[in-house]
């Protein structure tokens, strides 16, 4: 069975003009999320669903979908703020959707084989969609899971900081936690060039640039569904008040591995990520993804 690609684009606005996850990256004019499609393609992937919101469905589909689905069945789920949420009697009052967790909860009914999930503005790497495309076909079972983890000084911004789920893995290779860390950046001192995050008090920590990081590249099983559903369930009746609470897949994942209920396999990656966090970050992408082409490892025009 050919795993499915899950792409979680529902963060895009309704005006394209500028906006990184469907803006021109490479040298034939595509947007990031395409090589992302492009390389599951080459991997072996049989699917790819795209989870947007209703009000961008038609001008996503002109924009980017059009040409996927030309090479590669296509579907779209649609994350709102209502979706999933039948069950109470009044919705919250919230002007955003509830995060990554809620976004692959929306492609529930879209989901019937092993799927990876995935940010639409980040830039993996094909060696990455081929090694966890093995693992999905080979080794993903209800109890166990993977990830692709990057070394933290491969995942930086020349032009600000960033926010990383630092990793935890044990001697086996497998991931024990997960854990948010912010204002991360490399600072020049009189010991060289080392990368730290500042905590909420304001202190600041080094961490070694091979520290493995989630970009969430996530593989699962189907069977994560019911886990996310139930989880998002406890969430809501938590934070049903709070406006800005986000329910994100790292804590998903954290809640499962402590329980003891699954095992994630992390699969490590030297490849240099890319991706548009600061606006003078888009040349730098550009300039990647154009080196590439020239290299061979992508034609100048993905899609003919």
């Amino acid at each position: 069975m050919k795993p499915t690609l899950l792409i979680l684009a529902a963060g895009i606005g309704s005006r394209y003009g500028g906006l990184k996850q469907v803006d021109g990256m490479g040298p034939g004019g595509e947007s990031i999320l395409e090589f992302s499609v492009f390389d599951a393609l080459r991997a072996g992937f049989g699917k790819v669903v795209f989870v947007i919101r209703r009000d961008i469905e038609e001008a996503f589909i002109e924009k980017v979908g059009s040409k996927v689905a030309q090479h590669i069945p296509t579907e779209y789920a649609f994350q709102e703020m209502s979706t999933g949420l039948d069950w109470l009697d009044e919705l919250p009052d919230r002007k955003k959707p509830w995060g990554t967790g809620h976004a692959i909860l929306s492609a529930k009914e879209h989901l019937k084989e092993p799927f990876v999930a995935i940010n639409a503005d980040d830039f993996y790497g094909a060696d990455a969609f081929q090694a966890i495309g093995d693992f999905l076909r080979h080794d993903c079972t209800p109890e166990q899971y993977a990830m692709v983890a990057y070394h933290l000084g491969n995942t930086l911004s020349e032009n600000g900081t960033v926010s990383r789920g630092v990793c935890s893995v044990d001697a086996g290779g497998l991931l024990t936690d997960v854990v948010e860390r912010t204002k991360i950046e490399r600072i020049a001192s009189e010991n060289g060039a080392p990368i730290v995050f500042t905590d909420e008090n304001g202190a600041r920590h080094i961490l070694p640039d091979h520290t493995p990081v989630s970009m969430n590249f996530w593989g699962f099983h189907p069977g994560v569904l019911e886990e996310i559903e139930s989880q998002f369930r406890a969430f809501i009746e938590e934070n049903k008040n709070h406006p800005t609470a986000e329910f994100y897949i790292p804590k998903v994942v954290n809640t499962l591995i402590k329980s003891g209920k699954v095992r994630v396999k992390v699969l490590n990656s030297d490849s240099q990520w890319y991706g548009v966090t600061y606006t003078d970050d888009k040349e730098t992408v550009q300039g990647a993804l154009a080196g590439m082409a020239s290299e061979g490892r992508y034609p100048v025009g993905l899609w003919g």
